[in-house]
C-alpha cells in the first residue's frame, strides 16, 4: 500500500471520530477490511477504538501462543492478541497492524494486512441469529464484490481471550 493511500486512510478514519453522528448511519455499517493469517476479515469500527500501523509491541513470555505481547495506548499498557492465532490460523509472520477493542478491559488484537475502510448498507450484513457460544469470535457476514468476509467480533475475542487466560491461571494455580 502507498504511503499516500494509507495517509488517506489514515485520515479518514481519524476523521470519522469527529464527525457529528448522522441520521442514516443507522443504515449504515462501518467495517476495516483486514487481512489475518492471509484470510480475509471485517471488523466493525463501532467496536474499535483506533488503528495503528507497526506500533512497537514488547514480547511477553507465556504459555499463551496468540498474546504477541503489550503495546502502549495513551498512556495505558494493553494486552496485544495475534487475531490470526485467536482464530486457530497459523501465524506466518508478526502482525503490523494493531486495533485496540473499545471497551474494558483494555485489549489489542493484530492482524497482517489492512484492505481498507467500507461502509456497507446495514441490510447487506447477514447476521448469525441464536445464542453462540462465547468462544465463536466470528459473528456474520458481509458480502462484497471481492468475496463475502466473516466478521470479527471484537467483544467476543475479549471474552475468548479472558476465557484462555483464566484457564491458564487455573492450571498454574493447579500445579
Amino acid at each position: 500500500m502507498s504511503p499516500s493511500r494509507l495517509a488517506d486512510l489514515r485520515d479518514a478514519f481519524d476523521r470519522s471520530f469527529t464527525e457529528p453522528v448522522r441520521r442514516h448511519d443507522a443504515e449504515f455499517v462501518e467495517l476495516l477490511a483486514v487481512r489475518a493469517g492471509g484470510r480475509p476479515y471485517a471488523l466493525r469500527l463501532s467496536q474499535a477504538s483506533g488503528l495503528h500501523p507497526d506500533r512497537p509491541v514488547t514480547p511477553l513470555p507465556g504459555p499463551q501462543p496468540a498474546l504477541l505481547g503489550v503495546a502502549g495506548f495513551g498512556g495505558t499498557i494493553v494486552p496485544v492478541y495475534d487475531l490470526a492465532a485467536l482464530l486457530g490460523h497459523p501465524v506466518p509472520e508478526r502482525p503490523r497492524w494493531l486495533v485496540p477493542c473499545a471497551g474494558a478491559p483494555p485489549l489489542a488484537v493484530a492482524f497482517h494486512e489492512l484492505d481498507g475502510h467500507l461502509r456497507v448498507p446495514a441490510d447487506e450484513i447477514v447476521d448469525e441469529a441464536g445464542d453462540r457460544p462465547a468462544q465463536e469470535v466470528l459473528r456474520g457476514m458481509v458480502p462484497l464484490p471481492g468475496g463475502t468476509r466473516p466478521i470479527v467480533d471484537l467483544h467476543a475475542a475479549r471474552t475468548l481471550v479472558h476465557q484462555l487466560t483464566g484457564r491458564l491461571h487455573y492450571a498454574h494455580e493447579e500445579q
